[in-house]
C-alpha cells in the first residue's frame, strides 16, 4: 500500500495524551470525540470494561467513516479488584495515592482497530503493573500540586514527575501506561495493510 493510497486514520478520543502518542508516529490522522457512556456494567472486570468501551468508541466513531482505520482506546485501573477512575480534584487524588502507598495497581489499556472499508476488527488489551512507593502524605501532596494529574486514572503521570512515586513499572508496552499501547497498534495497523514507518511518495525527497 502507498502513502497516496493509504486510508485515513482516526483517533477516536478526546485526550491529549493519547493525540500525542499518536503524533509520534508520524502519520497524519483526524481526532473524533466518541460519544460512548464510560460507565462500568455491574460486576464488569476492568480488563473487560477497558475492552469493550475501545471497541465502542472504535464502532461509534467509525460508523461516521466508509473508508478509514479508526483507533479506540481505554484504560480502567484496578487496584484491589476495584476500578479506579479519573480523580477529577486535589483531594481525590490525594486519597487515591494514599490508598496505594507500597500497593501494585494494575492499568489496562485496551485497543480495537476497526477497518471501517472491509469491517475488520481487531483488539488487544495491554496491562501494566505499577508498584507505588510508599511516601508521606506531605510528598503526595507537593506531587499532586506540581504535575495536576487530576485527568489520569491512578492520580500519576509516569511520562511526568509521577515517576518518582512509582518503585517498579511491569510492561512489554511502555507506552500503555500513557494510555494508548503504541507497539500494539504499529503491529496492528501493519496486519491491516498500513505499514510503519510509513513509507514516502516518490519525489517527496529525504
Amino acid at each position: 500500500m502507498s502513502e497516496i493510497s493509504r486510508p485515513a486514520l482516526v483517533l477516536a478520543s478526546s485526550s491529549r495524551y493519547r493525540r500525542e502518542l499518536l503524533e509520534r508516529l508520524r502519520v497524519p490522522f483526524g481526532v473524533e470525540r466518541p460519544d460512548v457512556d464510560e460507565a462500568a456494567l455491574p460486576g464488569e472486570e476492568a480488563r473487560t470494561t477497558a475492552e469493550r468501551l475501545a471497541r465502542a468508541k472504535a464502532e461509534a466513531v467509525g460508523a461516521h467513516h466508509r473508508h478509514a482505520l479508526v483507533i479506540g482506546s481505554d484504560q480502567v485501573a484496578s487496584w484491589r479488584g476495584q476500578h479506579i477512575g479519573k480523580p477529577g480534584t486535589h483531594a481525590r487524588a490525594l486519597e487515591q495515592l494514599v490508598q496505594f502507598q507500597g500497593e501494585t495497581v494494575i492499568f489496562y489499556s485496551a485497543l480495537c482497530v476497526l477497518d471501517c472499508q472491509s469491517g475488520r476488527r481487531l483488539a488487544a488489551v495491554a496491562p501494566v503493573r505499577v508498584r507505588f512507593r510508599s511516601l508521606a502524605t506531605s510528598e503526595l501532596d507537593a506531587y499532586l500540586r506540581m504535575d495536576e494529574p487530576y485527568d489520569c486514572a491512578g492520580s500519576a503521570k509516569s511520562e511526568g514527575l509521577g515517576i518518582t512515586l512509582m518503585e517498579s513499572i511491569e510492561s512489554d508496552d511502555p507506552t500503555a501506561l500513557v494510555g494508548l499501547p503504541l507497539i500494539r497498534l504499529v503491529s496492528m495497523l501493519r496486519d491491516l495493510g498500513y505499514a510503519l514507518p510509513a513509507p514516502r511518495a516518490p519525489g517527496s525527497g529525504r
